[in-house]
């Protein structure tokens, strides 16, 4: 097993994840776990999800409303721009649901799921939690874990010495264009989601691609039927370009940056959870714009915590981590993009090297 450590960035504690205390006898997780469990952050919050579900659908249905009253009118811009909010929470639910945060039986889940994602917003359940699924078994494993794959962005010195195509091509100067893709991340995600109902691996993929067509169909129409074409495509545009970036605000401050593993080997379950995720530290404004993955460390520990206990849980988890000697790095929201995007022009040294070499 490797652990990268381009993410030397990292100050505090975490900034040698090598270095930290071997395993003590017995599961360090199970102790942890019993913590945990004896608190109640496990238990379910029925009323939480309730009012947040709710809020949820209000922000999409006053969206939708005042885009049909205000009609043919460049007012609708602004219309996008909160539309392009209310998609990002809803997305956030989607991700609770699938981690079954709100429900703790399979069917509601799923099918909570698919009418948030797939057809409030039209990003297939499946896809995204075959995906993540992964993510979450392997974060940051350059081999295993789907988000650091070297497909557009490479996230470690290895992967750029040995990148192609398109990671290549911007893979020296990703850090600076990193925003700017972000831009496009919303309609990655509605490509990935149909180009996923080829894949023999697919469950229930009648229905899934029934919900997604239902919501490309209603969404366009929605726009053509109301706006003129000009206005209809500005809409389209802002809408779905502030929408990637308001996810991948979401998510990079979670992982990137943070060090990589490589190998056949692991880590155990706990330091392979807090070693490679990174918390933000913020208030209220925080926890609701960041969907609680702002406790990232204390959500690839317990996944189906629901999320207003994650903060409780943090003193839990941070306590404990410092017990054991396992290193447990939080930052600010400004500090861990910084640190993302420092990271991302580090690692993409070899092939600013290799390009002068060559000229």
């Amino acid at each position: 097993m490797t652990i990268s450590t381009d993410a030397s960035l990292v100050t505090g504690p975490s900034a040698a994840p090598s270095r930290t205390s071997p395993p003590r006898s017995g599961s360090d997780f199970a102790g942890l776990s019993r913590r945990i469990t004896e608190a109640g952050l496990l238990k379910r919050r029925t009323g939480y999800y309730t009012v947040r579900l709710g809020l949820v659908i209000a922000l999409l249905a006053a969206g939708w409303g005042t885009f049909a009253v205000l009609g043919d009118t460049w007012w609708q811009l602004a219309v996008a721009a909160f539309l392009s909010l209310a998609f990002g929470q809803v997305a956030l639910v989607a991700h609770d649901l699938a981690h079954r945060q709100v429900f703790r039986r399979r069917r509601p889940s799923e099918t909570w799921g698919r009418l948030f994602g797939n057809l409030a917003i039209g990003m297939s359940y499946g896809w995204w939690m075959n995906k993540h699924t992964r993510h979450h078994a392997n974060p940051n494993h350059e081999e295993l874990d789907p988000d650091v794959a070297p497909d557009i962005l490479v996230w470690s010195t290895d992967q750029a010495r040995d990148s192609k195509g398109v990671a290549r091509l911007i893979g020296g100067h990703q850090a600076f264009l990193f925003f700017p893709l972000l831009t496009l991340e919303g309609f990655n995600l509605h490509v990935a989601s149909v180009r996923a109902l080829r894949s023999p691996s697919m469950k229930n993929r009648l229905l899934e691609g029934s919900l997604l067509l239902l919501h490309i169909a209603a969404y366009l129409s929605a726009l053509f039927l109301v706006l003129s074409p000009g206005k209809a495509v500005a809409f389209l545009a802002v809408h779905q370009c502030l929408f990637g970036v308001y996810l991948g605000c979401t998510f990079a401050p979670n992982h990137k940056g943070m060090p990589t593993l490589s190998g056949d080997e692991r880590p155990d379950f706990l330091r392979r959870q807090v070693l490679t995720s990174r918390n933000v530290r913020g208030g209220l404004l925080t926890d609701v714009m960041l969907g609680g993955l702002n406790y990232q460390i204390e959500h690839h520990l317990f996944p189906s915590m629901p999320t207003p206990h994650l903060r409780r849980a943090r003193t839990v988890v941070r306590a404990y981590c410092a017990e054991i000697g396992v290193p447990y790095h939080e930052t600010g929201l400004i500090r861990s993009y910084r640190e993302a995007l420092t990271h991302m022009h580090r690692v993409g040294e070899p092939i600013r090297r290799q390009r002068r070499a060559a000229s």
